[in-house]
């Protein structure tokens, strides 16, 4: 029932060497090279191609399916088991990550987190970041205070203070999660996740990435060693805040039964029309998250200046602490952005109260560009600076989105 915070500031030394993503094994192969995510991303999940048959996986609507007798083992009975219209949205986001099983959709991110996180033994442990996704820290302290799981937060991007936690949480042979997001949210850490991942391994530790930041055009932690890759897909995979849903992504048989055993047994299930929504959402994945990566650093840069701002977060800024580590182990830096005011908490209210084109909401990943105080919530990690807004840049002309925040900025 106990959680401990670790924030040892300490160094490693020796960074690991990267391991190239794009190139496992998994990936959809065409001729003599696999595939480019991008092209996957449009390709995974179609139809068999016959004369007369659709392009796009149908959209069906049924709770339930014929069915007599002893069922055999992959039949269709019942729409909470599985559906003809989640696969294909399995099938692609499994080929995009580079697993070689189909992924599991479920009804929502927290959902996913829910899924994982129930693989934890009564009285074992989760080490996770003290920065990550509000709703991961609060569900991880109602495991604490109902089954007994001891929760380690640690500062995730200090790969020193994560061995330790692990070898603090593994201790009388306790067995549970490393629990990782990179980079974190909002704070936009970076953690060394394959070394990460080989410490947790050696201490049978399960390690779960959740992926939403990056995307799976950014990083794959399955190549990495990972055992399983969450998605919020609410955010960029579908990418238009139109729906709710999360994913799993495994490749060990074994869990994902067990993940699938618990969106059955707990209802976690997401709606046929959400998943086929999702899955056009994921065909144009590579275009939005090219454009608003690149819109995302030209701001970073821009912002880094800005006689009204006093910090900015972004991987892709060469002063940024996560650089170096992003720029090894990431193919791009992302779409989200940490800005800090000059004046504080009140700037910073006063600054999303001033923009006209970005939107003032909570969420990320859609097409529009959003931005919010994320203290405003209590549940936030205490460690989170109050002033800090979190910018979840979008795909409108880069210039519009920078004079609204100038103009803005000018008036504080």
């Amino acid at each position: 029932m106990e959680t401990v915070d670790i924030a040892v500031e300490t160094t490693r030394s020796g960074e690991r060497p990267s391991l190239d993503p794009v190139t496992s094994p998994a990936l959809p192969v065409h001729g003599p090279r696999p595939l480019d995510p991008s092209t996957v991303a449009v390709t995974a999940g179609r139809p068999p191609r016959v004369p007369g048959g659709p392009v796009n996986p149908p959209l069906v609507l049924s709770s339930t399916y014929v069915s007599q007798g002893e069922p055999p083992a992959g039949d269709l009975l019942y729409a909470r088991m599985g559906t003809e219209t989640w696969s294909p949205f399995e099938e692609a986001l499994a080929a995009l990550e580079g697993a070689r099983l189909p992924g599991l959709v479920l009804g929502s991110g927290l959902a996913a987190i829910a899924a994982v996180f129930a693989q934890v033994p009564d009285d074992g442990a989760i080490v996770l970041p003290r920065h990550t996704y509000q709703a991961a820290l609060g569900l991880a302290d109602e495991l604490a205070a109902r089954h007994g799981v001891r929760v380690v937060r640690v500062a995730v991007e200090d790969t020193d203070a994560v061995v330790a936690a692990l070898d603090q949480a593994a201790q009388g042979g306790a067995r549970g999660l490393l629990w990782l997001e990179s980079p974190t949210n909002p704070m936009l850490e970076v953690a060394d996740v394959p070394a990460l991942v080989e410490a947790a391994r050696s201490r049978g530790f399960l390690t779960a990435v959740d992926n939403t930041f990056a995307t799976p055009l950014g990083q794959n932690p399955l190549a990495w060693g990972a055992d399983v890759v969450v998605h919020s897909v609410t955010k960029y995979l579908a990418g238009h805040s139109d729906v709710v849903l999360g994913a799993v992504v495994t490749d060990d048989p074994e869990l994902r039964a067990a993940l699938h055993a618990y969106r059955t047994q707990h209802g976690a299930i997401a709606g046929p029309s959400e998943v086929w929504l999702a899955l056009r959402g994921l065909r144009t994945l590579a275009l939005r998250v090219e454009r608003s990566q690149a819109t995302a650093a030209l701001l970073a840069e821009r912002l880094s200046a800005h006689p009204a701002v006093a910090q900015v977060r972004h991987p892709s800024l060469p002063d940024d602490p996560g650089h170096a580590r992003a720029t090894r182990l990431m193919r791009g830096y992302g779409s989200i952005l940490g800005l800090r005011p000059v004046g504080g908490r009140e700037a910073a209210d006063a600054l999303v109260a001033a923009v006209r084109l970005w939107v003032p909401a909570t969420s990320l990943g859609g097409v529009e560009s959003s931005l919010e105080r994320r203290r405003r919530f209590a549940t936030e990690s205490p460690t989170l600076p109050e002033d800090l807004l979190r910018l979840s840049v979008g795909i409108e002309d880069a210039e519009d989105l920078w004079h609204d925040l100038d103009q803005a900025l000018r008036g504080l």
